[in-house]
Formats: C-alpha cells, structure tokens, sequence
C-alpha cells in the first residue's frame, strides 16, 4: 500500500467512526462553499472532459465556474501537484517523480479510470502505399537513432517511394508521448525530436490532411473527428494488422496501442468543494454515454462502479505503482481496479 493510499485510509477510519464510511466526502462542506473548479491535462482526455462539463453546465444553471484547459498529461500533473488544479486529466498513469511532487506538496489524489483509448497512426487519404506499418516498421521511423537519418518513406520498407517522410505527434509534455514511445521504442519519452511536435493534436490533424508524404500519431478521438480527411493504418504486432476501433479494443486485439484514459481528483478540493463532488459524481455517471459520442471506448458499467465507489471511499493512491503498463486490456484494469 502506498503513501498515498496509507493516509487516506487513516483519515477514512477516524472519520467513519463518528459519521460512517460513505460520508467522508459527502460531509464535508456545505453548498456555500462552492467554488470554481479548474481541470488541466491530457489533450486526450480533453474533448469527454469538455463534453462532460459542457452537459453538466447544461443541466445546472446555476453551477460553477467550470475552466477545461490542456497543456499535456505531463504539464498538466505537473500544475495538479502542485495544488493549482482540482482535477487532472491524463492519458497515463501518474509517474513516480509526479507522485513525489504531489506529496511534497501534500497533495493527495484519487485515481479514476473513465475510458480507453486506441492510439491511432494516421497517413494522408492520398497515401496509397501504407496499407499496413508493423510496430517495428513504427519502431524504425520513431527510435532516437532514426533522427536526421530516417527520411524517405523507402528507408522504413523497399517498395514503399522514394519520397519524403514528414512526421508529426506529440510534444513531450504529452501523455500520449510517454505512452507511444514507451510502446514502440520500448522506453518511455525515448524518441527523435526531428518532427512537428505538439501538445495539440489539432495541429497535428492539419499538417497530416495537408502533406500527402506525412505520417502522424494520436488519440482515437481525433481519427474520428476527422475520418474524411485522414487515413488510419492498420498495425501488425505480429498477429496481423489490425485497425484501431471500439471493437478491437474491446476484444483485446489492438495492441500494444490501446490505454486507459484516466481523471484525477484532488481529495481535499473534493472533501472542501460540493461543486467539485457534485461535478465528479456527475462526470462518472454521464462518462458510459458521453465518452462514444467524442470517438472514445466507454468501460463496461462494473467499471464506473468502481469508479464510483473509490471517490466515494476517498480511497487516494494509484494501482500502477509509478509506472505504465504498456498493451493493458479493459478486463486486466477492472481486475487491478477491484482489487484496490
């Protein structure tokens, strides 16, 4: 059990023994200490963040000031331990310095799992000749040592033209970064930095639609968004290629670029802030629904009573101790999320 976690439970029981265990957030303030609720992070994650708060606002009239920013899953951690924000979204897991940092600035956090993603590899819709990449074909075009030297498509395989290999992906404060290197390249944030790199996967989007000889890398949901005007490509990890979808993800087919998208909350803001309990519980009661409708794979509902039942617990900490875990199926997180 981690330090995190340890100081959580401390305070539950303490707490529990006068007022009841499911009441450690739900009594701890009262409405007039609603307060604006500012959430940061993953590019990734934004778009259902966004939609969530944009329904919640919908319903509640009267409710806070809701601020969805994005400045990556690692700029965004690195404001949310530091205590400037109440919710980070992230596109993986919390790392151990980011750990560390949260505790020196005693923040405690609480870990919640809201959808799965399928890192989608995308080419211009004029792009005839990859039908397919393998990951080591990926692995040629990204690895540190291909920088200044892997410039044509030709170099990743024989019969593709002697044309120019323009990249984009994301910048290095991305949690999509740390993820894709980790997962091609075999070492997290291990990349060439020769490319157009961004922590907004938008531009990556325009550059991709507009050059006929680039190659990019994000998020399932901006695939979706723009499907008429790129081309996903299949990967082939070694069991056939296969195309990244709902479907695929959902049968563990699509590997190793599938992942887990994640919300975290700061404990204290949420036991402090109803508005910020209030948005929570609506965020993990609205994320079955809303999580398809922004191109993302919702988890199955025991997930999201999961969900529900560690915010309500306040059960602070993380079950990936510091670290990814490249290639994890929905079925495999349920199962670490149960055993929390």
């Amino acid at each position: 059990m981690n330090n995190q976690k340890k100081i959580c439970f401390h305070q539950v029981k303490l707490l529990s023994l006068s007022i009841g265990l499911g009441t450690v957030l739900l009594g701890c303030a009262s409405a007039q200490d609603n307060k604006p609720i500012s959430i940061d992070g993953s590019s990734t994650v934004y778009p259902i963040t966004q939609a969530v708060a944009e329904t919640y606002k919908a319903q509640n009239k009267d409710a806070v000031e809701i601020t969805v920013e994005f400045s990556g899953t690692t700029g965004g951690f690195r404001k949310f331990c530091e205590g400037k924000t109440d919710i980070s979204n992230a596109s993986r897991p919390i790392d151990n310095q980011e750990i560390s940092m949260c505790n020196r600035y005693n923040v405690r956090f609480i870990e919640l799992p809201m959808a799965f993603d399928a890192l989608t590899v995308v080419v211009n819709p004029a792009n005839n000749w990859a039908q397919s990449l393998t990951t080591e074909e990926l692995r040629k075009m990204w690895e540190p040592a291909a920088e200044g030297k892997i410039t044509r498509w030709n170099q990743i395989r024989a019969d593709f033209p002697d044309r120019a290999l323009n990249l984009f992906g994301a910048g290095t404060d991305s949690g999509t970064f740390d993820y894709f290197t980790e997962a091609i390249n075999g070492q997290a944030r291990a990349s060439r930095l020769d490319y157009v790199k961004t922590e907004d996967d938008k531009i990556t989007v325009q550059g991709v639609e507009q050059d006929a000889n680039a190659l990019g890398y994000f998020g399932l949901a901006y695939y979706e968004a723009n499907a008429k005007q790129l081309k996903a490509v299949p990967i082939d990890a070694g069991s056939g290629a296969i195309l990244p979808s709902r479907e695929t993800v959902e049968r563990a087919e699509y590997k190793p670029l599938s992942r887990p998208l994640f919300i975290y909350v700061n404990l204290e803001a949420a036991q402090k802030n109803p508005a910020l309990r209030d948005f929570v519980e609506f965020y993990i009661k609205q994320a079955p629904e809303l999580v398809p409708t922004v191109g993302y794979i919702p988890l199955p509902q025991e997930g999201y009573h999961l969900a529900n039942v560690t915010f309500q617990n306040g059960e602070a900490g993380t079950v990936f101790e510091g670290k990814s875990q490249i290639g994890l199926t929905i079925g495999e997180l349920l199962r670490k999320k149960a055993k929390f």
